[in-house]
């Protein structure tokens, strides 16, 4: 029997025309209202940063208000993108006169743009995060259990072997993980290559991946996927892997079973069938975090040219190439897509359909959004840092049966608190701003500082995005421990 809920229960769709902006559902009206923001705000902002040289990097998962906002900004030291480039762009800030950074995100990526000014030499430019009080992430704080740390220990009883670590996590984290077991941070984006880039240059290597659950079980479901295809296909995703090299890989590939983000967690089979039932034509996208269920969904349509899997960055590419194409074919039609990740990523998709839009002289395609939530929605806590989240309640939003779009930690990060830091740059002592400091983990692990160490397994990452090979520290790393657990 067809899967037919009734009208009242439609996803939430923002949908894009080259006569503007429109929402259907309560939800997606809510995401539609900031990206018109209040001009007054935008000239106020503008100022403050350009007067006191003030550089901002915000995580795509911003709130809608504070997205808007900061897009509208003429300042040059303004950007929005996933976590990997964040600390990249604050380190150009700084080298292009920035005298401070702001940080819009949670705890992590505040220790993650600390950690790189100090490794570039600009250890004087100050960082500030968004509130006093702690911004948490539940897929950070799975990596500090002890059954993590059980986890890595296992990782290094059976050396050779390498941790390949989730950037979202703490620094505490990546210091502590170095000193058990060699470690690299990855992204969503890159982590596909860095694993098959490991596993060929070091064959009997045994790979553990966390802490993330979903993203785990969705690599091992690519490369076991890979493994059905023949050697030339497979060497067009890796030119060193063959079907004997990936059935290698499978052997030695671990994931971590106890992780997982409050956001992702909850893209479950509801979604999953009426995404099937409802948007058949649609294009689907998917972050390698979200569950099984969406992940094979948006797997089988990237398959077919009709989805994508991978990071916001990745996701937000495919959704404007798929515009790009359409405008060049001169094609008028609606184009639908799932929006498989945090609700966030809708200002930058947004922007950039609009500018393309905007160019076009004639007919243009309509491009539909969809958020594809459950009928549950966000719990007010009555807590002013954490006013909402996930939980069963009435409306559009999230809950246990599938389609959480929206990251309550993320929302800790508000336009009012941005201002008012930003008006105290300059008039208040650094000390009396102490608090919206980022970890300093000024502590040492066997008298080595956390910070440095910490700063390590990125650094790795660093040295393989710029070779494309994993470098020769991190091999004598992975060798030298080697040599240990043998000798012992």
């Amino acid at each position: 029997m067809r899967y037919a809920p009734p009208a009242s229960t439609a996803f939430p769709v923002l949908r894009i025309s080259q006569e503007g902006i429109s929402a259907e559902g309560s939800f997606a009206e809510t995401q539609a209202s900031y990206l018109r923001p209040d001009p007054r705000l935008v000239k106020k902002l503008d100022s403050l940063l350009s007067e006191k040289k003030i550089g901002i990097v915000a995580h795509f998962y911003m709130d809608p208000e504070l997205q808007g906002v900061l897009a509208s900004c003429k300042h040059p030291h303004v950007f929005v993108s996933d976590s990997l480039l964040m600390a990249d762009r604050a380190v150009e800030m700084a080298r292009e006169g920035a005298r401070s950074i702001i940080v819009l995100g949670v705890d992590f990526m505040s220790e993650n743009v600390r950690a790189m000014l100090d490794a570039a030499g600009f250890e004087d430019v100050p960082v500030y995060r968004a509130a006093e009080e702690e911004i948490g992430c539940s897929l950070a704080e799975s990596a500090e259990t002890e059954a993590y740390r059980a986890y890595l220990e296992e990782a290094a009883r059976n050396a050779p072997a390498l941790h390949v670590v989730y950037i979202n996590t703490s620094l505490q984290t990546k210091a502590e993980a170095q000193t058990i077991v060699p470690t690299i941070t990855c992204t969503s984006s890159n982590v596909v290559k860095t694993v098959l880039t490991a596993a060929a240059e070091l064959p009997e290597l045994n790979i553990f991946f966390g802490p993330d659950t979903y993203m785990g079980e969705n690599l091992e479901s690519l490369f076991r996927s890979l493994s059905q295809l023949d050697d030339a296909a497979i060497k067009t995703v890796h030119p060193a892997h063959d079907r004997e090299s990936i059935a290698r890989l499978l052997e030695r590939f671990h994931y971590f079973r106890e992780g997982s983000c409050v956001v992702h967690h909850l893209f479950g089979d509801d979604v999953v069938r009426r995404v099937r039932a409802e948007h058949a034509d649609a294009y689907i996208t998917a972050h390698l975090e979200v569950p099984g269920g969406m992940f094979a969904l948006a797997l089988e349509a990237e398959t077919r040219g009709r989805g994508i899997v991978g990071s916001t960055s990745n996701i937000l590419r495919f959704i404007l190439e798929k515009v790009d194409e359409a405008i060049a074919e001169g094609r008028s039609e609606k184009l639908e897509f799932i929006l498989g990740t945090e609700a966030g990523m809708i200002t930058p998709i947004v922007r950039g359909v609009e500018e393309r839009l905007a160019k076009v002289e004639g007919e243009a395609p309509t491009v539909e959004i969809v958020f594809p939530v459950a009928t549950g929605a966000m719990a007010a806590t009555g807590d002013r840092t954490l006013p909402v989240v996930p939980g069963v309640a009435a409306g559009d939003g999230c809950s246990v049966s599938g389609g959480c779009v929206t990251c309550p930690h993320m929302k800790m990060n508000n336009l009012h608190s941005l201002l008012t830091i930003a008006e105290r740059i300059d008039q208040e002592s650094d000390e009396s701003m102490s608090g919206l400091h980022p970890e300093s983990y000024e502590g040492t692990i066997s008298g080595v500082r956390i910070a440095e160490l910490g700063a390590r397994p990125i650094l790795h990452m660093r040295d393989f995005q710029r070779s494309g090979a994993l470098s020769e520290g991190l091999h004598a790393e992975i060798l030298g421990k080697s040599s240990l657990v043998q000798a012992g």
